[in-house]
């Protein structure tokens, strides 16, 4: 408990009566620069503003302090942490095997993994897998590995070229879209998909109520018209 409050001391500027000097460079709550002055002038004029005294540069001849209010400081540096977190990319790296004799359907198969792991901003580890003779054909794998390239052009690029590692070959391919970029994709198409269902739903009653009013009137205008039949008769 000790170690833990002694890390948070340190990690926290030293504010108010802690601030242990006999004078400061004091800062305004504005930025404005009110120059050197004894730590008590400080403190008192931080008590005036109903502000504290932070201290922002401990190490500065001599060091320097603001007047702010701590506690907001605090929480918008808390804000911005967090959405630095929430806005932090890990980088992820998909496997997909081959075999240097594929046939053409599983080849299209596994290209198209290949494109979505692309898309979706992660990079992709491509293995050719030889097996016994396949061995002594390096040449099949590379000849693969440069047609797979070629196809996901668009979507991707050769970050580690193909080289022979034992039994298998492996290329690295590196999304051309960001990480974030791809999320920020994503989060949009999620976003106009729920706008454009939200708009059918809305639509949907408007349309509904609609019908019964066209039929009550489609019914008014065919009144007269039999009402004038039957005086035809009638005569």
């Amino acid at each position: 408990m000790d170690g833990q409050r002694r890390r948070t001391d340190i990690s926290e500027p030293r504010i108010n009566d802690r601030i242990r000097v006999p004078e400061v460079r004091l800062v305004g709550p504005n930025g404005e620069q009110v120059g050197i002055v004894r730590v008590e002038d400080a403190l008192r004029l931080a008590a005036e503003s109903d502000l504290d005294l932070v201290e922002v540069a401990p190490m500065a001849k001599p060091p320097v302090a603001k007047l702010m209010d701590f506690g907001k400081f605090k929480y918008e540096a808390a804000i911005k942490e967090r959405e630095a977190r929430k806005n932090q990319v890990n980088t992820v790296i998909k496997e997909i095997k081959f075999r240097p004799k594929i046939d053409p359907h599983d080849y299209a198969t596994k290209k198209g993994h290949v494109e979505r792991f692309l898309k979706a901003g992660d990079k992709v580890k491509v293995t050719i897998m030889f097996r016994g003779r396949e061995q002594s054909r390096p040449e099949l794998g590379y000849r693969l590995l440069q047609r797979l390239a070629s196809d996901i052009g668009d979507l991707g690029f050769v970050e580690s070229t193909p080289k022979q590692d034992g039994r298998n070959m492996i290329m690295v391919i590196g999304p051309t879209k960001k990480k974030a970029e791809a999320k920020a994709e994503q989060r949009r198409k999620r976003e106009d998909g729920a706008a454009a269902a939200a708009a059918a739903s809305q639509s949907a009653p408007a349309a509904a109520a609609t019908a019964p009013a066209q039929d009550a009137t489609a019914e008014a205008v065919g009144q007269p018209a039999a009402a004038e039949t039957e005086t035809a008769t009638a005569e």
